[in-house]
C-alpha cells in the first residue's frame, strides 16, 4: 500500500524506480533500522545530488530498445550526452547541441547550465531533468510515494515511486538512484510521450572519445568572443 509522504527535503532531491522491477522491503528494512521516511528521502536526494560531482561512463537502455551514453569528467567539468537523433556536450567552453545519426549538424554556444528538461528529440531523461522534476514534487505535501530497493547493473540502488504528484508535467514518476549517485532508472509519461531507461553498464572513469565528435560533424559555431 502506498503511504502519504510529506516531502520537505532541503537542496536537491530525487526519487526513483527501475523498469518493471519489483519493490524489496525498503520501509520494512527503514523501520527496523529507525529510520523515519523523511529521513529515507533525504538520503536519497543526497546520494542522486552527488551525481554531478562524478566522473563515469554510464549506458542505458530507452524505450523501444535503443541505447544512450552519458560521459562525465571532472577537472575541467564536462558532460556529454549521446543518444538516438543527436547529442548533447556541456563544456566550460561552450555548449554543443547536434542532430542526426550519420552526419551530425551541430551548433556550439556559449556555455550554459545543466540541461533540466529532456532532451529534444530524445527519451533519454539527464539528472538534472530528473532532480528539477522532483524539485518540484517535494512541495507537493500529498504526493503518494513507495520506497524499495533493486539491483541495476550490478550495483545497489535505492528506488522511489511517486503518484499524484502536482506542478510537473507528469503525475507519476519514478527514479532509482545507485550509492554512487549516478540516476539508475526513470519512468515517467512526460507531455504525452513515454521515457523508459535502465543502467545496463557503469564504469568509474570518462571515456575521452565520449567528448570527442566525428569529423564529419559539420559544426556551426555561435559563441562570443569570450569562449573561442
Amino acid at each position: 500500500m502506498p503511504f502519504r509522504l510529506r516531502l520537505t527535503v532541503t537542496g536537491l532531491a530525487s526519487v526513483a524506480v527501475l523498469l518493471g522491477a519489483t519493490g524489496c522491503a525498503g520501509l520494512d528494512q527503514a523501520s527496523a533500522a529507525g529510520i523515519s521516511r523523511d529521513d529515507l528521502v533525504s538520503e536519497m536526494a543526497t546520494q542522486l545530488a552527488r551525481v554531478t560531482g562524478l566522473t563515469y561512463t554510464a549506458t542505458y537502455q530507452l524505450a523501444g530498445g535503443d541505447t544512450a551514453t552519458v560521459t562525465q569528467a571532472q577537472k575541467p567539468a564536462r558532460t556529454s550526452y549521446v543518444y538516438p537523433g543527436g547529442r548533447l556536450l556541456e563544456q566550460t567552453t561552450g555548449t554543443t547541441r547536434c542532430t542526426g545519426d550519420t552526419t551530425l549538424k551541430c551548433t556550439r554556444t556559449d556555455p550554459a547550465p545543466a540541461t533540466a528538461a529532456p532532451l529534444t528529440g530524445s527519451t533519454l531523461i539527464t539528472p538534472e531533468a530528473a532532480l528539477a522534476l522532483l524539485n518540484t514534487a517535494s512541495l507537493d505535501q500529498e504526493v503518494e510515494a513507495v520506497p524499495h530497493d533493486t539491483t541495476i547493473a550490478g550495483r545497489h540502488a535505492t528506488c522511489l515511486d511517486l503518484k499524484q504528484v502536482d506542478g510537473t508535467p507528469t503525475a507519476e514518476f519514478g527514479i532509482c538512484v545507485t550509492n554512487e549517485g549516478a540516476l539508475g532508472s526513470f519512468t515517467g509519461t512526460i507531455a504525452g510521450q513515454r521515457f523508459e531507461q535502465a543502467l545496463t553498464a557503469y564504469q568509474e572513469k570518462a571515456q575521452p572519445a565520449g567528448f570527442d565528435l566525428p569529423g564529419s560533424a559539420q559544426i556551426t559555431d555561435r559563441r562570443s568572443q569570450t569562449f573561442r
